[in-house]
């Protein structure tokens, strides 16, 4: 079975076509981060533990203003499939204005509180002064994130997934330079260490937000009007925030949940926060292929649903599904075989690499769980039904998982591996979950809006 889908723009959509540069987009932002972790390992364990804690709270940032985001994408997408081209325009107008806002608001927040954030997160010593450094840099143009954020996702959800992959290959390949010449003095520039790191991303993302606003002019044939970006329409509004709102706080609760993890480690030790970043670090890579899958089937989905063809939909996320559990198994037997040389890239402290040896070694149980919950979850939000991956979250993540870490954490004495078993429950409860949502067609009267009878076409486009 091939899943395709005629764009409403004249292209043909299909799962690979849409997934590889998706894949790619997502593999560079991830290396954005693995860069930092890398080179400052150079540095000191203590270094990367800092900026690991500080990226937790980015993380949860960038969640925030994915409401905006990912609820504009879901919406544009459906109104492209429903041919209402010059409404989708509006609303990505509208975007781009309410993520800058809500950037602004969260860069203040965090220039005037990060070294209370992080002291929060029991952090002392040097790994309390890099995490402070870091995030006050970081996080203060966090804002500049916020509109890389809305231009990519209307870019994306056009079938453009190509061009941004291209933007981020040019941020990365920038990021990675800033980061040799900044930590280490390269070049002429004076040896900043962490705040080298921390500067050369927010460079790179200002580089890459210029780029992302020139090529939303070229792709677009349905191009952004100028008052768009100042028109406030309360539907619109209303129905971004009716996808963004709850798909943006189940991802917040599961950061939030990640963070809970966190401070329990950093009762463990040193060797165990380490540990935790550079494990981290490398099962981002087991799950690359099911987030490229579960973006590339929500275009797909929210075009089928915006047009009507929910049976398309409907099977095109078993589809998904099969083809993205696959790419996760086997790219943690290669993590899961090659787990103790994948620590070793990160550190020599033998006790560091056998505690991440030891969770990577869980891979299996916790990934292929993550995987489906990402495909499904993602096609949910796209057929408009939002709502209910939260609940299952909240009792999943926070009544499940956070007291069943802290038994096998402190009660059995599992140390970074019960934090593992903890989270592989919760993503292997709420997979069960969603499947059957899925099966069950409930979201099937979800639908944002109704396809109209003909193309509205903007006048002298």
């Amino acid at each position: 079975m091939v899943v395709t889908k005629k764009n409403n723009l004249g292209e043909k959509l299909s799962l690979f076509t849409l997934t590889w540069p998706i894949f790619l987009e997502v593999f560079l932002f991830m290396l954005m981060g693995i860069a930092d972790t890398f080179m400052l390992s150079a540095l000191s364990d203590d270094a990367v533990s800092g900026v690991g804690a500080a990226n937790q709270y980015i993380h949860i940032a960038i969640l925030v203003l994915e409401v905006v985001g990912n609820g504009a994408a879901i919406v544009v997408s459906q109104y492209l499939g429903s041919k209402r081209y010059v409404e989708a325009s509006k609303i990505s107008g509208l975007a781009v204005t309410l993520n800058l806002c809500v950037g602004v608001i969260l860069s203040i927040g965090f220039v005037l509180f990060s070294k209370k954030m992080m002291v929060a997160m029991n952090l002392q010593g040097d790994v309390l002064a890099h995490a402070n450094q870091y995030l006050t840099i970081v996080g203060g143009a966090i804002f500049l994130q916020a509109i890389i954020n809305a231009l990519a996702a209307i870019i994306r959800v056009h079938g453009y997934t190509k061009q941004t992959m291209l933007v981020s290959l040019g941020m990365n390949v920038f990021h990675v330079i800033g980061n040799y010449a900044l930590i280490f003095g390269k070049f002429g520039f004076p040896e900043l260490g962490v705040q080298g790191a921390a500067i050369s991303s927010v460079l790179s993302r200002f580089l890459a937000l210029l780029v992302f606003f020139w090529l939303l002019y070229r792709v677009m044939e349905y191009r952004v009007q100028v008052h768009y970006y100042f028109t406030l329409s309360k539907e619109y509004i209303a129905k971004i925030l009716r996808i963004g709102l709850p798909s943006a706080f189940e991802q917040i609760l599961y950061q939030g949940c990640q963070i809970v993890f966190l401070y329990y480690v950093t009762y463990l030790g040193a060797e165990s926060l380490a540990a935790r970043q550079y494990a981290v670090n490398i099962s981002m890579f087991t799950y690359l292929f099911a987030i490229a899958i579960g973006m590339g089937t929500a275009i797909i989905v929210g075009r089928l649903v915006g047009a009507s063809e929910k049976e398309e939909a409907y099977k095109s996320v078993w589809f998904s599904v099969k083809w993205a559990v696959i790419f996760t198994v086997t790219m943690v037997t290669i993590v899961i075989v090659l787990r103790y040389p994948l620590m070793g890239l990160f550190t020599d402290n033998k006790e560091i690499i056998e505690i991440g040896a030891s969770v990577l070694l869980l891979s299996f149980l916790l990934e292929t769980g993550r995987t489906i919950n990402i495909v499904i979850i993602n096609s949910l939000r796209a057929a408009g039904d939002a709502t209910f991956p939260v609940f299952v979250g909240a009792l999943s993540m926070v009544m499940m998982s956070l007291p069943l870490g802290y038994f096998l954490i402190f009660v059995l004495d599992l140390g970074l591996v019960g934090v593992w078993l903890a989270i592989a429950a919760d993503e292997w409860t709420r997979a069960t979950i969603m499947f059957f949502r899925w099966k069950s067609r409930r979201w099937e009267k979800f639908a944002l809006i109704q396809p109209s009878k003909g193309e509205d076409r903007p006048r002298g486009s």
